[in-house]
């Protein structure tokens, strides 16, 4: 984790010159520290909630889709002009994986709080094989690989949850 405290961060100025930047940086959310990636989350929870109200399910799906599809394009550009594949302040796979958890948990705001601690917890501690995957994969696949996992586990957790009558 005190690798991660002294790793350079590029410049706002930088991640705005091209569209790839911008989004693998989420919208310049993974410029904020600490826990670059926590802040991505949340902002990808303030995305969701007007995005939830106004879109029907197969449009959030599409989207997501999209988001994952490019995501995994625009972190492996970054990571490339960068020199480091799956820089700490590319968030872009946090808030993708978080949007497939919101679209599948229950909609009230206590199974999505909960949802978000979930994703958040299996991102940071990598249990197998999330972490095995983080460090092997290293191309725009794999930033998004180990984040899609994460959500895996986090909605694993969240269908027992909702089984046991925890959630409506």
């Amino acid at each position: 984790m005190r690798a991660r405290a002294r790793v350079a961060f590029p410049a706002f100025s930088w991640i705005a010159a091209k569209p790839s930047r911008f989004i693998a940086f989420g919208l310049g959310s993974g410029l904020i520290r600490p826990a670059s990636g926590t802040w991505g989350t949340v902002l990808a929870w303030l995305i969701w909630l007007p995005a939830a109200h106004w879109l029907g399910d197969a449009a959030l799906g599409l989207l997501i889709a999209l988001a994952l599809v490019y995501g995994c394009w625009a972190c492996h550009r970054a990571g490339q002009e960068l020199g480091q594949p799956d820089h700490v302040g590319m968030v872009w796979d946090e808030m993708a994986a978080f949007w497939l958890v919101l679209w599948l948990v229950p909609g009230g705001w206590l199974s999505q709080a909960c949802a978000f601690v979930l994703f958040r917890t299996f991102d940071i501690v990598k249990p197998p094989p999330i972490r095995y995957f983080d460090a092997r994969m290293k191309n725009g696949i794999g930033v998004m690989w180990d984040d899609l996992l994460a959500a895996g586990y986090a909605l694993l957790v969240m269908a027992i949850a909702v089984r046991m009558g925890a959630f409506q």
